[in-house]
This record gives structure tokens, sequence and C-alpha cells, in this order.
């Protein structure tokens, strides 16, 4: 036995495998691997992201409808700050604009959807060396984006993201849900129709691949449904007539444009996923809000599931940096969360 591991080893180094390739072999959850509780907050936490010098940013969405005080004065959003070396976690951002997703682009800037009912409802970039906020996009043909939900950044610097609607009591002033292209010259490009209600979106990091999510509910407007409701799979009286819940592949164009290509997993009759992100390998992440199987969910780039975590219903995930690389920090419920696999996520190159 020991020979022919010492074979495999030799051969895998003489084919020019790296260690990457060889922890592939390994499980990507181990057997003792722990999910660890690192912060609870009030409503719902979401858009974990870990900066260059590795401090972990996640949203707070301070439904309307939930976080009111006993004199009728509503939370305004939050964005938190834990520091992985201290285990404390302090108000980065507040109010956050009803942040929700939150990606740092190659230069170490913070991007932020900021979603609706008493937010932005639109994107934002924060120098973190100066504080200063600029906002990047908020209009589309002369009317405002419904409620700016998840982002992801190519390695050109153009920035992608989801324009769905969950709650919020502000009129409803693009056509239809959809997947919008930045450019660096500021131009503003709607690129993806076709994938139900977007919500989480991710690039591989081979950038041959958008991943999208559609999570549709069925309703623009979940605080005029249910009393008292903190997540969008609560139940409601209503009947809804939900659409299609997915995991989505696009092959994206070095023009960045992109193209339907396959339906890699179907969640139905179940809610779809929320966000997802990438290891350097190309698996998937993705935070599934099933209410057969909540938990994170981890894909080869074909949709073959390869491990699962289960969690309270989760709403998105952020690798570690540097030594914490397969540290993944994942947002379910009311808390932050955090588990050490063994793969390392893919983050832009820093410039």
């Amino acid at each position: 036995m020991c020979w022919r591991v010492c074979q495999f080893l030799t051969a895998a180094l003489c084919l020019g495998l790296g260690s990457s390739k060889l922890l592939a072999a390994e499980p990507i959850v181990s057997e003792g691997a722990k999910l660890e509780k690192l912060f609870t907050s009030r409503v719902l936490t979401e858009g974990v992201s870990v900066a260059p010098d590795g401090m972990v940013y996640f949203s707070e969405i301070t439904f309307s409808h939930v976080a009111v005080d006993e004199h009728g004065a509503i939370e305004a959003g939050h964005i938190w700050k834990f520091d992985p070396s201290t285990s404390k976690t302090t108000i980065f951002r507040s109010p956050s604009g009803m942040s929700n997703g939150i990606k740092f682009d190659a230069q170490g800037r913070m991007v932020v959807a900021e979603g609706a009912d008493f937010g932005g409802r639109r994107v934002t970039r924060t120098d973190m060396k100066t504080g200063k906020t600029h906002i990047i996009a908020a209009m589309f043909e002369g009317r405002p984006l419904n409620s700016p939900n998840d982002i992801t950044i190519d390695l050109k610097s153009r920035i992608y993201f989801s324009d769905p609607r969950y709650l919020g009591y502000e009129p409803i002033d693009q056509p239809l849900p959809a997947v919008y292209r930045l450019d660096t010259d500021g131009s503003l490009h709607r690129i993806i129709t076709d994938a139900g209600k977007p919500n989480g979106v991710c690039i591989s990091p081979d950038q041959k691949t958008l991943y999208v999510v559609s999570n549709d509910n069925g309703a623009t407007s979940i605080d005029r449904l249910s009393k008292g409701a903190a997540t969008q799979a609560d139940k409601v009286e209503t009947p809804l007539h939900k659409g299609l819940m997915a995991l989505l592949a696009y092959d994206l164009s070095g023009d960045g444009t992109a193209k339907f290509r396959k339906k890699l997993v179907d969640y139905s009759p179940y809610d779809g996923p929320d966000g997802l992100v990438c290891d350097k390998d190309g698996n998937l992440y993705v935070a599934v809000r099933a209410e057969n199987r909540p938990g994170i969910c981890v894909y080869s780039p074909e949709g073959e599931e390869h491990a699962y975590i289960p969690t309270e219903v989760p709403t998105n995930v952020g690798f570690g940096r540097g030594s914490d690389s397969n540290l993944l920090y994942i947002t379910a419920g009311s808390s932050l969360y955090r588990i050490r696999l063994n793969r390392e996520g893919y983050h832009l190159p820093i410039q």
C-alpha cells in the first residue's frame, strides 16, 4: 500500500500537479469539521465577504416590518465587521442603505448592493482607506433599479449584479428582474433577463461561466403578505405561485455578454438558493434555502454534489484569505458562522 501511495505521489509530481491538485483527493469537509457560531444579530444576516486585510464584513437586513422599536422607529440596516483576531463584531456602517451582497474589488474597495425597503436601491463602492463612498449604479434607462441583491466581479474589473425585488414599499421601476453588468467606463448593461428571479451571482475562476441563482418566491413584497416574517422562506397565508428555483450556468464571453448554457440544479418544489462563491478549483458553495434540506451544498462546475453542510436557513457564503483561505464564512438566519474546509476559496488577485 505504501509503495502504491508513493507511486501516485511521484506520478502526480512528474505530471506537474501541485499541492492544490493533491489536496483534491481529500474530502471537502473533514469528518471532524465543526460549524462555529461567531455572532448573532437581530434580524437577517447576508452578504458575507472577507476584505484583503482579513476583516469579515456582512450585512444585517433590518426588515422594516420586523425591526421596529416601541416608539415606531425602524432600524436602518447595518454592515457589521468581524475581526478574526479578536472575535469581536462591531458596526462598520449604519445606515447601510439596506445593504445585501458585499464584494471587494481588485483594489480592495468594498462594493455593496443596496436594496429596497427604505434602502438605497443602488450599487456603491467604498475606498477602505479614506472611507469615501461613491454611487456607481442607481438608474437604468432613466429609472431607479428595483433592489440590487448580489455582486460578482471579473478580472477586467467589470461588476455584475442581480436586481430582483423581495420586499419594500417603493415603486417597481424596472420592468423585470435581471442581471446587469457595470463596465469600467460607468456604462450599465442589462445582460440577463431569462434567469427567473435572479438572486446570487458568481463568476468562475476561469472567467468562462457566470452562475446565477433563481429564487422566484412569487412575490415582490413579502412584508405585505405575512406579519412578523423575517425570511423569504417564512410561510404566508396568501398562496404564492412560485417560479423557477434553480442554479443556472451561463457562458460568459470576453466582451461581458452572457448566454444561457444549462440548468445545473433544479430545487422545485422547494425554495431555491441564495448566495454562492467558488473555490480555486471552480467548485460552487451554494447557500441552499430548500425547506427539506437547508444548508451549504458544494457542487462541481457541472452541478454534481460533492459535499453538504447542514445549517439553519442560509443566505450567503464567503471564503477567508491568506492562511485562512480555507475558512468558509456563512450567514444564516440572524447569525454569522464559519467552518474550516479542505479547499481554498477563490478571490480576485489584489492589484
